[in-house]
This record gives C-alpha cells, structure tokens and sequence, in this order.
C-alpha cells in the first residue's frame, strides 16, 4: 500500500506544481475558454487541464517504475493505456484550442478505444448468470461502447469548477480499493495496471483541484475530461472484464456479480446526467451532442445553491453509491448496508439543507 500511496501523492504534487505553468501555455497559445451564455465562470478561463494531467502521469510513471510493487504492473498492458491517453491528450487539447466538431471528437475517442482493442484490452466475459464468454467481436463492440459512454460522462459533467476532478477522484479511489483488494492481497496479476492507473487517477486529480475549484484558474477542458474518462474505462475493463468474476466469488472477496456492479456504482452520477441529457436533447428535437444548461449541477446550482456547495453535493452523492459497492468487496452484507443508509441519511440531510428556493448565490 504504501508504494500505491506514494505514487498517488508524487502524481498529486507533480499535478499542483505543473498546472500553473500550463496555464501560462494556455494563456500564450489561445486555449482560453471565453464567456458563453450557458457557462457559469465569468471570466476567460484557460484550458488544457488535461495536459497537466497528462505529463504528471507520464513523469509519475518514470519515477515509480523501478518500485518493487508497483514496478510489477509495467508491461504491454499499461503501454496501450498509455499510448490511447496520450492520442486523446492530443486530440483535446486542439478541441480546446480550436473546438473540433463533435462527430470529430466521437471518431478520435474510438479510435483511442481501438489503440486499447490492440493491446489486448478488452471485454472477454460479463457474469451474468453464472459467466458468459462473449464472442470476440461481442466484446470489443462492447469495450468501445464502455469507452465512448465513460468519456462522455465524464465530459458531460466537466460544467461546474471542480466538479469532474472530484468525483473523478472518489470514483477512482473506489476502483482503486477493489483493484488493490485483487492484484495484492489476493494475487490477481491482472489487476495490477487497473491499479496504478486509478492511483495515479486520484493523485492528479488532487493535485489539479487547488487550481480548478471556484473559482477556477483553469479547466481540464476536453483534454482533461477525455484523458480521465479512457483512464477510468480502461481501468473498468481491464479490472471488471478480464478477471475472473468465479475466481473472485471463489476468494471471498466479493460476490460474483461486484466486477459488473462496480462500474455502475462508481460513474453512476456521470452516467445518469448523460442519460438524462441525451434523452432530454433527442424530446426537444436537437443533437444528443448540442450543449445545454439543464445539467444535474446546473439544477442544483438554480436551486439557490453556490459552486462549492454545488460541488459539495454531487461529490456526497456520488460517494453513497459508490462506496458501499467497494464495501461489499471487503465486508458482509450487513456492513454494506448499513455504510449505504448512513451515506444517504447524510447526503439527504446536506442536500436537505443546501437546496432551498431562492436566488442563486454566487
């Protein structure tokens, strides 16, 4: 654990002490997001977040590689995590300079989804009822659609400052729990990558926060919302669709279902905000891909709330549905269940008390 820890921390400290010089980048090359009428900053903001990310985790990765524990989940794996971030890095970071159209950007994260197919990352089985072998060409439609969702969820709710990073970063910290549980104490070697790739999720993620909380000195911008969501997919796949789920069951680290749960437990905020987008846009008639400003935060946001309380609710919901998942890798039932009614309890009782009517509090 403690070499898992350092790593998050080195990412989290390379991440907070390069932000500011990108944002210098930023500045001097034009990636600056201007005032919009359905943005909520009111000030020109730069962007390229995302290739601050990007440099912390590579930087990261040359210095924690020689570890002995860590060292382990270096391999052909990781390479291909590596090289998909790296494209969709690229890719951002001139939709946030240039704003690419969005079929642009759709065609650029699946072929990100297929540098992944090549390495060998992909879905092989899902354990329903008992556990189904997919067909080749089943799974790597599916690994590609579990790409493109997560990343567009993930930019869906990149609205707000300091939204995305931090629940990116409990969902992070969630799959890192069950993928440390797996690749160390019960010596699932599949696990290993999945399991430094969501520490080095949350260290960048809280290394960015100081610089992108309200009210931001920069956003991750696509680079940052793509970067994190192929790194969350990519971790849900190699983790979820590639061990074993009998095996697991078989260790008592969790029911046999958890690896399909996981996922949807974690980025159950993102994928209900994108859902509730694409299904809003497709009634009034427009592009599932058109921008709006009825978002799950923007909502909230309405509701009187400020961008810190905001924030501060979307991160105690996505913990109640997450945590209690993980819980149950480590924990009876019962002890699950009881983590889950404190959560809501809380969050209800703080979503109670922030949401009231009235103006919205800047």
């Amino acid at each position: 654990m403690r070499e898992y820890l350092v790593t998050a921390l080195l990412a989290a400290a390379l991440c907070y002490a390069i932000t500011p010089m990108v944002i210098r980048l930023a500045q001097k090359f034009g990636a600056v997001a201007q005032i919009r009428s359905r943005d909520v900053h009111t000030k020109p903001t730069a962007r390229w977040g995302g290739f601050a990310m990007w440099v912390s985790m590579s930087l990261t990765f040359l210095m924690v590689s020689n570890l002995s524990l860590v060292g382990k989940a270096f391999g052909h794996e990781l390479l291909g995590i590596y090289l998909a971030a790296t494209f969709l890095i690229l890719l951002g970071m001139l939709d946030d300079r240039f704003q690419l159209d969005a079929l642009t950007k759709l065609a650029g994260q699946a072929l990100a989804a297929g540098i992944l197919l090549t390495f060998g990352i992909q879905i092989l089985w899902l354990p329903i009822n008992g556990v189904i072998t997919l067909p080749p060409s089943i799974g790597q439609l599916l690994t590609v659609l579990i790409v493109l969702v997560t990343i567009n969820a993930v930019n869906f709710i990149d609205g707000l400052d300091g939204l995305a990073a931090g629940i990116v970063a409990i969902s992070g910290a969630s799959f890192f729990a069950f993928a440390y549980l797996l690749a160390v104490v019960y010596g699932f070697s599949r696990a290993g990558s999945p399991s430094l790739i969501t520490a080095v999720i949350v260290g960048v993620c809280i290394g960015f926060l100081p610089h992108n909380s309200h009210p931001a000195r920069i956003f991750m911008g696509d680079s940052g919302s793509m970067f994190l969501g192929l790194l969350l997919a990519a971790a849900a796949i190699t983790l979820t669709g590639q061990v074993d789920p009998n095996a697991i069951s078989a260790e008592n680290s969790g029911p046999t279902l958890l690896p399909l749960l996981l996922p949807f437990a974690v980025l159950a905020i993102p994928l209900m905000d994108l859902i509730l987008a694409v299904v809003r846009r497709i009634r009034s008639g427009r592009s599932p891909f058109s921008p709006d400003k009825e978002h799950l935060h923007h909502r909230i946001l309405d509701a009187g709330n400020s961008h810190q309380r905001t924030a501060t609710i979307m991160y105690l919901w996505t913990a109640t549905l997450a945590i209690p998942v993980t819980v149950l890798a480590f924990m009876p039932l019962w002890v699950a269940a009881v983590t889950a009614l404190a959560l809501v309890l809380l969050t209800i009782s703080v979503s109670r008390n922030w949401i009231a009517p009235g103006s919205r509090v800047s």
